[in-house]
């Protein structure tokens, strides 16, 4: 992650009228010489500037894990068969219906004859089939992508807009993927380098990204569906929340995408200037135990930790009490969400006895490694001085993005950790134990497995059961789902109130 540079402005968009009507003015007279028509002046760019916290380092959704990656192309550039809307509900996007057979193995999907990606070809059957062949036959997919993936078991062209998909064993979870990265949809003629550019179909395509600074992206003018409503949107990457927070006091941007200092809401109070819109996210801030480590496999450890974290406390801390306090993998737009908070109340006194039961008497030294974003080293900071008070010496190491996707998501290298996972429904991690915190419970799996594979009447009373599971074992500690907080120049409108999906989604938006 790196930061941006905050006193860089946003281009002026208001001419004074006097030159403007001076300008008139010669026009006019020019034309009454020439005898000559004069044109009318261009339109001025109707633009909108969106402030974000972490920069993606390429724009390659398949091969990198950045939640940033999707944050700026999903439902903008790329496009899926159906979307999430702010409701958490499923909608059709490039397939215009879809049905389910009795067996619940094969989906079958109607696709919008007028949808095309950005070079003019028709997003048809075949390029639904080839985007799946491409990620099946991908040995250097993201892991994540590839867990998603196995329930897939072909697809194939019905005709030019039918394709049918076929799953291994029926799933409730499989299409809210599809809904996601695993579901974007790359123009199959594309031979170019993803790091670097977009082949979609969406209303917008990528124009430039300056490292370090923005991501620009630029009207499709041949775009298939309801046309972009700005010309160009510029995400501009901002770590500093407070200079996040200058950038929109001074008039530098239109957004911001999701405010990470949330105790300074009073400054934007005033209606007459900015909107903020409150709901929730998919974002639960986990901190994540390495189960490979000798001591965090032990039960009564992970319990004692749980113990001896204030939660209400953390979350009033470290995000002015903005969010929801959770204790376990699901957030309150989730079908099967209960509040598990009260599962493992805090009591430091219990955790000194459950250390001193699992042989941690004289102490315990773990090393936490977390990103360099607000929400996560304000959690471990505070985290570390609770731990401290029932003997866990806690060694926290703050890492750039970049290196930790490098040095904890992918090698391990960390005993906790804290980010907030913001997936949709993505429960379903921790039934993979190749995924980074190593949770290897052969019980959850099957807990898992049975509520994805139940009937729809069944599903929900079943993921109830494994979302129950992970919190009496402990596998994690939930300490809040984020909030979403959007701050707006109140000229901005169409912001919903929950972020169900990885997008941040330009299609609702509008400026009046």
């Amino acid at each position: 992650m790196t930061d941006a540079n905050s006193s860089r402005r946003a281009p002026i968009r208001l001419i004074s009228r006097g030159l403007v009507a001076m300008g008139m003015a010669m026009m006019l007279l020019l034309a009454g010489c020439s005898g000559s028509v004069v044109p009318s002046p261009t339109a001025p760019e109707h633009t909108l500037t969106v402030a974000a916290t972490l920069e993606p380092a390429a724009l390659d959704p398949w091969h990198n894990t950045a939640a940033s990656i999707p944050q700026v192309l999903l439902y903008n550039v790329y496009e899926t068969l159906v979307k999430v809307n702010s409701e958490g509900e499923l909608k059709p996007l490039l397939a215009q219906t879809w049905t389910v057979s009795t067996d619940r193995l094969t989906y079958t999907f109607v696709l919008n004859p007028a949808a095309k990606f950005a070079s003019g070809k028709p997003v048809d059957a075949a390029a639904v089939v080839a985007n799946i062949e491409r990620m099946k036959s991908d040995p250097k997919l993201i892991e994540t992508l590839r867990a998603q993936l196995a329930v897939i078991a072909g697809a194939k062209v019905i005709d030019e807009h039918q394709v049918a998909i076929t799953l291994t064993h029926p799933s409730v979870m499989w299409l809210y993927d599809m809904s996601s990265s695993l579901g974007m949809i790359l123009d199959p003629s594309f031979t170019g380098d993803l790091a670097n550019a977009t082949a979609g179909s969406g209303p917008y395509y990528v124009k430039a990204h300056d490292k370090g600074q923005d991501i620009v992206l630029a009207k499709s003018d041949s775009y298939w569906g309801t046309p972009a409503r700005y010309d160009d949107v510029t995400f501009r990457y901002i770590a500093d929340p407070n200079a996040q927070n200058a950038a929109m006091l001074s008039g530098d941007l239109d957004v911001i995408s999701n405010l990470q200092a949330p105790d300074s809401l009073p400054q934007f109070a005033d209606p007459s200037r900015f909107t903020v819109t409150k709901g929730t996210t998919n974002g639960e801030v986990v901190l994540g135990l390495n189960h490979k480590s000798k001591a965090l496999a032990n039960l009564k450890v992970r319990q004692a930790l749980t113990a001896a974290i204030d939660r209400r406390a953390l979350l009033d801390t470290v995000w002015n009490g903005e969010g929801t306090l959770i204790g376990s993998m699901a957030v309150p737009t989730d079908p099967w969400y209960e509040d598990l908070s009260g599962l493992n109340p805090y009591d430091p006194a219990k955790a000194k006895q459950l250390l001193a039961e699992a042989g941690y008497a004289k102490g315990l030294t773990l090393r936490m490694r977390v990103p360099v974003v607000p929400y996560a080293v304000k959690s471990a900071q505070f985290v570390a001085s609770q731990l401290r008070d029932v003997g866990v010496t806690v060694k926290v190491e703050e890492l750039d993005f970049t290196r930790w996707l490098s040095e904890v998501f992918t090698n391990g290298d960390y005993d906790m950790t804290i980010v907030a996972h913001v997936e949709a429904r993505d429960l379903g991690k921790f039934a993979n134990p190749n995924y980074y915190w190593h949770y290897g419970s052969a019980e959850f799996a099957e807990l898992y497995r049975q509520a994805d594979e139940a009937a729809d009447d069944q599903a929900v009373a079943k993921m109830k059961l494994a979302v129950r599971y992970l919190a009496d074992d402990c596998a994690a500690i939930w300490l809040f789902a984020l909030p979403n907080l959007v701050v707006t120049k109140n000229t901005v409108d169409g912001v919903p109130a929950n972020a169900t999906t990885l997008s941040f989604d330009l299609t609702t938006i509008a400026s009046r």
